[in-house]
This record gives structure tokens, C-alpha cells and sequence, in this order.
């Protein structure tokens, strides 16, 4: 019986298998497929979506997940979502923008040690401080920082629509935060003063110039895209820089034949997955929290409602208009 088991669930999978075999090996997805099949039985009796980051491994993003993207189209997205429950396959920062945007919804985490050091690297008093210090000065926080800094914030933005959301509030200067290295990125395509917080993403922060030049030296032919969260002088050296969305859309758009994405290890698989025309180099590096999030962990959060994220009303209503203002833009 085990064996038909086995095989029952690997052809009822077969589908999902198929958009996944360029980047896991058939014996890996066996030991998936149980946990895949759970999942979607699960989603179809809750009446439940799961959103994921594109920094997902494979056998999320494209076995189990209803919507995939980068912040700022999973924020767009959760206010569309006709469901009574969210699986947020991602880090809390985005599962507590899912709730800001759908607070009578259920939604679920499934590990709360899924954090980020952006989000680390700034609190609501960090925001009161230098607003006193800088008080005509607009606040945008990226939305890689907490609910209590949005409540703090007047605006929200993302790597892909940072300059927008910048120019967009007609201000001599502004306090970006809280990645330095996206603000100085930023600041070099506006004429707006940015005033930056030292806040890094310990992803991209460890890639260097010197990173850059060695792969075009081993690699005279590829084409290098870097996250604008990478240091300055590696987006200098890059080619193109973007969101996750935005390195997405360039790869389909341009079919370079070899590729490098200077960004969080999944994002590659992900991509070429759909793409099996296009060489991906990978020096990449793994974002920790990321990976928290797993097969077991959403199915398990499915079958248990955990972890239920809830927000202060108390900072819940400033925080969402900060997103609102963002997604009105």
C-alpha cells in the first residue's frame, strides 16, 4: 500500500514537478510531494492562499503557492485576496503588512523567527529622534521595518518603487530608511537630499566589487544584475540593478545567455525554473530567516492556525496608511 501511496501522490504532483525539474532532482521532490499534496488539500478546505517571496526555494514557490512576487506586488496583491486565510511565505515584516491590509482576515507565519536585519536595525523611538532632528523632513520607511516604524512613517516604499515614492512627496529632503545602501543608491537618481540610517541587509551587504570584477573575469560573457540593497560600488559595477521583480522581468525581457543575480540564493532557481534558455552563474548568498520557512512549517501552520499575526490597534491604523499611501502612488 506504502508504494501505491507513493506513487499515487508522486502522479497527482507530476504537474507541479514539471515546473520545478530544471532545479530539484526528481529523488528530492519524492520527498516533497507528500508535504506539497498536504498543502494544497489544506489551502482547498480553509479556504486558504498562500502569498511567497521570491527568495522561496522552488518547491514552495512553484508547488505551493497562489501568489508570488517580490514586497511590493505581495503588498499590492494581499488587498486582493478573496480568502479567509494568508500563509505568508516570507518574513514577518511582510506577514504584518498582510494583516495591516486584510485586518479581518486570518493570517499566519509559519516560523516567527522569520525576522530580517533591516527590520532589526530601526525602532519607533530610532524614527522619533530623527524626525526631531530633521523635522522638515518626510519619512519613508521601506517596508522592511516593523509596524510600530510605518505607524512613525508618512509613506511606505519598496526597492522597486523607492524613487517614485521619493519624488513623489515634492520635498527639498527626505529621511529614507533603514537601509543606507538603497537611500545612497536612490540618492544618486533624484536631486531630492536623502538622509539615510545605517541599517544593512546582511545578504546583500557581503557582496563587493571585487565579487564583481572576479566574475567578469571568469565569466567574460555574463551579464550581472545586483538588488539596489547591495553597497554602491557593486551596483556601480553591475549592469543593471532592480528589484527582485525588476531582475525578473529583465531576464525574460532580454534573454541574456548567461546571467548572475547578486541577490538571495532562491531567486536564481526560481527564475530558472521558467527559463531554460538562460545560464545562472550563483555566487549567491542565503538569507537565513528566509529559509525558516518550509513545506512542513506552512503545513503545519494550515493545520494548527499558527502563527496568527496580530497588530496593536492602537499603531495599526497609522501604520496601514503609510502602506496606503505607498500603493496609491
Amino acid at each position: 500500500m506504502a508504494a501505491a501511496l507513493d506513487t499515487d501522490l508522486l502522479t497527482r504532483t507530476a504537474p507541479l514537478y514539471e515546473r520545478v525539474k530544471r532545479v530539484i532532482p526528481p529523488f528530492e521532490w519524492a520527498t516533497f510531494a507528500e508535504d506539497v499534496d498536504a498543502i494544497l488539500a489544506l489551502k482547498r478546505r480553509r479556504n486558504a492562499v498562500v502569498l511567497a517571496h521570491n527568495y522561496q526555494t522552488p518547491e514552495i514557490f512553484h508547488g505551493v503557492a497562489d501568489i508570488v512576487g517580490d514586497s511590493l506586488l505581495l503588498a499590492r496583491e494581499a488587498t486582493k485576496v478573496d480568502a479567509d486565510v494568508i500563509v505568508l511565505a516570507g518574513v514577518h515584516f511582510m506577514a504584518e503588512t498582510a494583516k495591516l491590509l486584510n485586518p479581518a482576515k486570518t493570517v499566519l507565519i509559519p516560523d516567527l523567527k522569520a525576522g530580517c536585519s533591516l527590520a532589526d536595525s530601526i525602532t519607533a523611538q530610532d524614527v522619533r529622534l530623527m524626525r526631531a532632528r530633521y523635522p522638515d523632513a518626510p519619512v519613508v520607511a521601506y517596508v522592511n521595518t516593523s509596524t510600530a516604524v510605518k505607524a512613525e512613517s508618512d509613506i511606505c516604499c519598496t526597492s522597486g518603487n523607492a524613487l517614485k515614492v521619493v519624488e513623489s512627496l515634492g520635498a527639498e529632503r527626505v529621511i529614507m530608511l533603514p537601509d543606507e545602501y538603497l537611500a545612497q543608491n536612490i540618492a544618486k537618481q533624484t536631486s531630492t537630499k536623502i538622509i539615510a540610517w545605517k541599517g544593512h541587509c546582511e545578504v546583500h551587504e557581503l557582496f563587493t566589487a571585487d565579487d564583481v570584477r572576479q566574475l567578469r573575469e571568469d565569466h567574460p560573457d555574463v551579464t550581472i544584475l545586483a538588488h539596489p540593497e547591495c553597497p554602491p560600488e557593486v551596483v556601480a559595477e553591475a549592469d543593471f540593478a532592480g528589484s527582485t521583480a525588476a531582475m525578473q522581468s529583465f531576464v525574460e525581457s532580454k534573454r541574456p545567455p548567461r546571467v548572475v543575480l547578486l541577490t538571495e540564493c532562491s531567486m536564481s532557481d526560481n527564475i530558472a525554473a521558467r527559463n531554460p534558455d538562460v545560464d545562472f552563474v550563483r555566487p549567491c548568498n542565503l538569507c537565513p530567516h528566509m529559509k525558516r520557512i518550509t513545506l512542513k512549517n506552512i503545513r503545519h501552520a494550515l493545520e494548527t492556525n499558527q502563527h496568527e499575526v496580530t497588530i496593536d490597534p492602537a499603531i495599526a491604523d497609522r501604520a496601514r496608511k503609510s502602506v496606503e499611501r505607498m500603493l496609491a502612488i
